[in-house]
This record gives structure tokens, sequence and C-alpha cells, in this order.
């Protein structure tokens, strides 16, 4: 007997709506790239510079992680796109087969307040590496995601500070959208897509017309920008709200940086898919794990008899086989494993609960977890 042809892979760039929360924006979804499938909601490691620090891919795999993010500036600037081109890009560099979003370097540039030069066509700057001088603009941004071959390639855009006037946030939407205009007529990589980044700063009117005109540009996907660049923590939801109106239901929506976890919580509730934050990998690097219930420091005396996991009921590596105090001792005389145990901890805490919400919009039960995270956010604890 002739067994079924297996069923057709949709292409890149094809994203359905699995489930919805009858209460709230948040979907479950399911976005594919050149590298596989992503299930949505998910949150993106931080690999700026083709490694997220101190773990391995194979760990990442353990860890089911489908996607990290690459940065398009740090990685131009080391290794350089000569030793990328040579080697085949960043999958085969970094020998990761999963999916790959790049930032597109904006953020970067634009924070070097120093040692930048502002010009219609980019931003001339100099790299705090070696002092040397440099161009990157939308052409250039978007020929290193390229040559990088990643799944995801961010259109340039300008990420305006936190406070900004609203003649600078305007100034700043006008360049994004002048620049994503340029950023999708350039070659790209096979089956890579494109997302456009809302801008605007504050104010509502400059992030509605940012979005509707980058629409206009049918991005494969559409990413929410300057949130969490200095405001209070207050403003940042109210943030994915104005950025969210007007992206089209169809297409996935990233919100760049933010990685607090009610904060991620309540914003799948206004509809976002992906996250990103170096927070749970660089807090690790400073001895704090993170936890359902908050972050604690295990650098505490109070840890140093403590035979307890680091999170009570985790079903991570660090947790299944070692002790708040083992993991104290390691912190405290520098021993590079104390922080690997640390980082495999908080990013299993990171990817379990994505994984736990998408279950439960399957199952109709994320106003269970927004409720829980909204009772914790009220005693207090940090997260």
């Amino acid at each position: 007997m002739n067994e079924a042809p297996p069923a057709a892979v949709p292409p890149p760039g094809h994203f359905e709506v699995l489930a919805r929360d009858p209460g709230s924006s948040a979907r479950r979804g399911r976005l594919w790239t050149a590298h596989g499938a992503v299930e949505t909601p998910v949150f993106m490691p931080v690999g700026t510079q083709g490694s997220v620090k101190s773990v391995s891919p194979a760990e990442l795999h353990e860890l089911d992680c489908r996607i990290l993010l690459g940065n398009t500036y740090h990685l131009n600037d080391r290794p350089g796109m000569e030793v990328m081109e040579a080697v085949g890009g960043l999958h085969r560099f970094m020998g990761w087969d999963k999916a790959i979003l790049t930032d597109s370097g904006g953020f970067q540039v634009f924070s070097l307040t120093r040692l930048r030069k502002m010009t219609p066509d980019g931003v001339e700057f100099r790299s705090p590496t070696d002092g040397t001088k440099h161009f990157l603009g939308p052409r250039e941004a978007m020929a290193i995601q390229r040559i990088l071959g990643s799944d995801i390639a961010m259109l340039f855009d300008e990420c305006p500070p936190y406070p900004c006037p609203r003649e600078y946030a305007c100034q700043a939407v006008d360049r994004t959208l002048a620049w994503a205009s340029l950023c999708v007529q350039q070659p790209r990589a096979k089956g890579q897509l494109y997302f456009g980044i809302v801008q605007g700063g504050v104010y509502p009117d400059l992030r509605e017309r940012c979005a509707s005109e980058l629409v206009a540009l049918n991005c494969d996907g559409y990413a929410i920008g300057g949130v969490s660049v200095g405001e209070p923590d207050e403003l940042i939801l109210p943030g994915v709200e104005m950025g969210v109106v007007g992206l089209p239901e169809e297409k996935p929506r990233y919100l760049m940086g933010v990685g607090g976890l009610v904060q991620m919580v309540e914003a799948i509730a206004r509809g976002i898919d992906m996250f990103d934050c170096v927070l749970p990998t660089r807090v690790a690097r400073n001895g704090t794990a993170v936890t359902r219930r908050g972050r604690y420091s295990l650098r505490n005396a109070i840890y140093k008899t403590d035979l307890q996991p680091v999170e009570e009921g985790c079903g991570c590596y660090a947790c299944r086989n070692f002790t708040r105090a083992y993991i104290r001792h390691l912190l405290n005389v520098n021993e590079i494993l104390g922080v690997r145990l640390l980082t495999l901890h908080n990013l299993y805490r990171y990817l379990e609960l994505l994984k736990e919400i998408r279950s439960a919009l399957e199952a109709g039960r994320f106003e269970e977890i927004r409720a829980e995270f909204r009772a914790l956010e009220s005693t207090s604890a940090v997260l």
C-alpha cells in the first residue's frame, strides 16, 4: 500500500493564526521561515555576536528554541562581512540550523551619540572597537543581512530616545519610512523575510502614520520599536497599544527589547506574537535567577547552605541536578559554570512560559495565566 505524500510545507512568510483568546487580542500562531516553523507567541534568545552568551547551540536545541536573534551592527564590526561571506552565512558560521532574526543595527548606531553623524542616506559613525569610520544606511543594512542569510531581516530605522520632543520624533518617523522604502527594494537572501519597524515615540498619531505607511509596503511582519528605551514602566504597555494600531491581523507582530514576564504576558494580550530581550542572560551573569514568582540574587548569603533547586518544580538541567548552594558557590568564585547553569535556567523559564501560554491559548485558558501574573505583580515581585 502506497503511503500518502507528505503535506506541502508552506513557503517562508506564511503566518497562520491557530487560536484566539476571546477576552483579549492574544493569539496562538505559526510563522514559517526558511529554517522551519516558529510557534508563536515566542521568545527569541539574543545572540548578538553569533552566540547566546555561555550557551551552545546544542543546549538551545534541548531548550526547544526555534529562533534566536543576531545583530547586523555587531556582526559587521566583527568578524565582518568578508569572513561571513567566505563561510556561507551566519547559520553555517555558528552551527545553528533553526531560524535567525537579525536586527538592522539602527538601534546600536543611534546609541553612539558622540560617535555618529546623521545624513539623509544613513549614519556615519566611528567603531567603538577600534575607532575606524563606518557608514550604515538602508542599503548597507540590507546588504549585510543578505550576506548573513538571516530568516528575518529588520528594515533600517531610527529609534528616537526617551524623552524625545515631538519634532524630533516626527523627523525620526520620516527617516524610518524613507529608509524602509529603500530597504524593500534591495535584494534579499533566498527565503528571507522583511519586517518593518513602527516608530513614533510617545505620540499616537505618529505611530499610527508610521504603521499605516509601513503596511503599504507589504512587509512580511511588523515590529514595534522605540519601546523600553528609558521611559517609565507605566508607559511601556501604552506604547504597545499605540504600536499595534493599524497593523494587519494576518501578519506577525514583534515587540522589540521588552522582556519582563508580566510585560510579555500583557503584551501578548494586546496582540504581540514575538519578543526578544537580553534580560534572562544578562541578569544571569550578575547572579540573578528569574523564576515564575519573581527574581532574586543567588549570591546572597542566605543561600549558602540551601539545598533547594534554583526554582522549585522547574524542569531545567540546572534545577534537576544542582542546588542553590552549589550554584551560589560557583558564582562567588567566578567559575563560568555558575553563569552557564543560571543562564540555562533563566532561558528555560522564558521559553517554558511562552510554551505554556501557547498551550493555554489553544485550550482557552490564557486568562488564567494573565490573572496569575497580575496577582504576582500586585505583590511587588520583580517580574
